[in-house]
């Protein structure tokens, strides 16, 4: 997981696999609506949602960028929760 992360955060070409792997992990399992989209669910209220595609065995680039804004958002909610 460290590893993907690195490379999503280092703006390297993520396959769709890790990238889903990563969205799993930190959200839980996807909401597949019958389309290409994987929908995960956040704790947090307005945009309450990632949403991620395949292109190709690939990810976007602004999807990485998304998931990797609601990890860190997701993790100062949890930080707050221990102070």
């Amino acid at each position: 997981m460290g590893e993907i992360l690195t490379d999503m955060s280092a703006g390297r070409e993520i396959r769709f696999s890790d990238l889903a792997k990563v969205c799993e992990h930190y959200f839980g399992r996807p909401r597949h609506g019958g389309t290409s989209h994987h929908v995960y669910k956040t704790p947090w209220p307005l945009d309450p949602r990632v949403n991620i595609q395949n292109a190709n065995g690939k990810s976007k680039p602004y999807q990485v960028r998304q998931v990797l804004k609601a990890i860190a958002k997701l993790k100062e909610i949890e930080a707050a929760k221990k102070k």
